[in-house]
């Protein structure tokens, strides 16, 4: 077939796993001869990213979900652009990039990102406005079909890792620069309720003891982060914990760690964060939330705690430091797995599959 054009849309003002997610996977499909363009909020930190990512971006207010005049900018911009087809991805432009999508007559997918049950009704964005809903992993998959879904209509294609971005370098420079002392345990989240950084400090409180030197490093941003920081200094560990804000070195911040934690109370998909950690060799401690089990296996690829519990998340992170070997047989088999499951070419391979399947010639 020629190339075809694929239009993501994406409402969000944020910037997390999803925006990231949706990003690369656009540049990698461009990479492989794909026509990629983005329509994103006017302004926002998707519409700066995409141009850094080089993937083309056109601003479109997208008000609300019933906003009539963002519907028709997207269907003049997909019979202009010639889009063979739409993939959504948040609430606000599920609705409106689904509907541009059927005024125009092409396929239309919808991305389902969270592991958040869905209220089961109607579901036009899933059911009336998507020809195929794409989830994060195998749980998120059986949410969509539990809320009514057609079966045949959903696939789960979880996030890919490019290895080659996770050569395993020295983590000394970030640790230098930072001014960290070892242990290093770290996490890369989104700052925000579900993400669990109050549990993590509370686990982190309880190893100080055992742990003095130990440091906490904290990557990413978002609108809980002044909270976090107030908790940090609350519990008198100003000193012993480092926020980097958002950050695009992940491979390096990763080698700087000796313990990789993800502490999510309610929603995951299958984490980029992990799949990334597993990638660079980094020991894993995960909650044992949404998708995070299709890639945890605990005492194999990591360990697993029950989501909300403090205690638990401070043992496994002993567990890890305290027995070096078995955390680096672990690692082993996380990496191995991520290059048999979660690879760039598995996840293009199979996002270019649907899109075939979908496009008529």
């Amino acid at each position: 077939m020629s190339i075809a054009t694929i239009f993501h849309t994406e409402s969000s003002r944020g910037w997390g796993g999803q925006e990231v997610r949706m990003l690369i996977e656009a540049r990698w499909l461009r990479e492989l001869g794909w026509r990629v363009l983005v329509a994103c909020r006017p302004g926002g930190v998707v519409q700066a990213r995409a141009k850094r990512a080089g993937v083309p971006a056109v601003a479109v207010s997208m008000r609300a979900a019933w906003d009539l005049s963002a519907v028709l900018r997207l269907v003049r911009l997909i019979r202009r652009e010639g889009v063979n087809l739409v993939h959504t991805h948040s609430s606000v432009d599920a609705w409106l990039g689904g509907m541009a999508g059927r005024l125009a007559g092409i396929p239309v997918v919808r991305s389902r990102h969270v592991s958040l049950p869905i209220r089961r009704r109607l579901n036009p964005v899933y059911t009336l406005l998507a020809d195929r809903v794409v989830t994060s992993g195998e749980a998120i998959r059986r949410l969509v079909i539990e809320a009514g879904v057609n079966a045949a209509k959903v696939v789960a294609i979880p996030a890919g890792v490019d290895l080659d971005e996770f050569p395993g370098v020295s983590g000394d420079r970030i640790r230098s620069g930072f001014g960290l002392t070892r242990p290093v345990i770290g996490s890369i989240a989104m700052f925000r309720g579900s993400k669990g950084h109050d549990l993590l400090l509370e686990a982190f409180t309880l190893l100080r003891g055992e742990f003095p030197q130990a440091r906490l490093l904290l990557v990413g941003d978002g609108i809980r982060r002044a909270w976090v920081e107030s908790l940090a200094h609350e519990r008198g560990l100003n000193g012993w914990v480092t926020f980097t804000g958002f950050r695009d070195d992940v491979a390096d911040l990763l080698s700087a760690m000796d313990c990789f934690v993800l502490a999510s109370t309610r929603t995951e998909g299958v984490p980029q964060s992990l799949l990334q950690a597993l990638a660079a060799g980094v020991p894993v401690v995960a909650s044992a939330v949404g998708g995070v089990p299709e890639i945890i296996e605990d005492g194999t690829t990591g360990l697993l705690v029950p989501p909300g519990d403090a205690r638990a998340l401070a043992q496994a992170v002993r567990v890890v430091l305290t027995d070096p070997p078995a955390a680096s047989r672990r690692t082993r088999a996380g990496r191995v797995l991520v290059a048999q499951k979660f690879s760039r070419a598995s996840v293009t391979d199979r996002l270019a599959t649907l899109y075939r399947e979908l496009i008529v010639p």
